[in-house]
């Protein structure tokens, strides 16, 4: 099936085309260890968020969003970082954006930790201004791969880790060409379970990765594309079924 990538269609194909619902990406720009490339979160994001597209004949897909919060990844070079604040009101000016076009339901894509407390405010005050409009997140996809994924796939803290044994092995299945294995090393934080520190990631490792990336396999990540993309279609087909017309009337 086609996929409607907006910045690839003209006026002509735009209007004489039906579009029901809009899906967009959010990545970062920032160090993904030694064997990892910078864009991954985005990289990542936009290949499942291009597949999940490919199931819809009304969905149209805006263009990946290549930088996210990444300040407290900044002591590894190369990052670039929008400020939380500025990156909430970038994601509600495109929300506002697809709202005065015309559209009501909109699925977004996370790809980077960073970004899921600018995403919640963003989503939450757009939503609280325009009662009307459908929104729906993924905001973490390597959590979600986790807890759809037979145990045991994973052998080193469930897969988990910034460029670890989970987000390296879904990055051999969509962009191996990128991928350089002989440079993968992480390291597996000490953190204290039932809450969550504050951390700068120079604080969990002096590698720019944590988790462990050599055990990633293609195989591995095969699993992860299949289940994430039948996860999201299945939610997506869901609502359809419903018109997205969830709440208690």
């Amino acid at each position: 099936m086609t996929i409607y990538q907006a910045e690839e269609l003209t006026g002509h194909k735009y209007r004489a085309h039906k579009f029901n619902k809009v899906m967009f990406n959010v990545g970062s720009l920032e160090r993904h260890g030694d064997h990892l490339p910078f864009g991954t979160d985005t990289l990542v994001s936009y290949a499942l968020a291009k597949e999940v597209a490919s199931h819809f004949d009304d969905l149209l897909l805006l263009p990946p969003i290549y930088y996210g919060m990444s300040e407290h990844y900044k002591d590894f070079s190369f990052t670039v970082s929008l400020r939380p604040e500025t990156m909430i009101e970038f994601l509600k000016d495109i929300l506002l954006s697809l709202h005065r076009e015309g559209f009501r339901k909109v699925f977004i894509l996370n790809g980077h930790d960073g970004n899921i407390a600018p995403i919640e405010i963003a989503t939450r005050s757009v939503k609280v201004t325009h009662p009307e409009m459908k929104i729906a997140v993924l905001d973490a996809w390597w959590i979600t791969a986790g807890q759809l994924l037979p145990p045991g796939t994973f052998e080193v803290w469930d897969g988990l880790g910034h460029a670890g044994e989970g987000e390296t092995s879904i990055s051999l299945e969509l962009f191996p060409h990128l991928v350089e294995m002989e440079y993968a090393q992480g390291v597996v934080p000490k953190l204290p379970p039932n809450a969550n520190l504050i951390w700068k990631f120079s604080e969990l490792t002096n590698t720019g990765a944590t988790g462990d990336p050599t055990k990633a396999t293609p195989a591995k990540g095969k699993a992860m594309r299949e289940v994430l993309v039948k996860a999201v279609v299945d939610f997506i087909n869901y609502l359809d079924g419903i018109n997205w017309e969830y709440e208690l009337k």
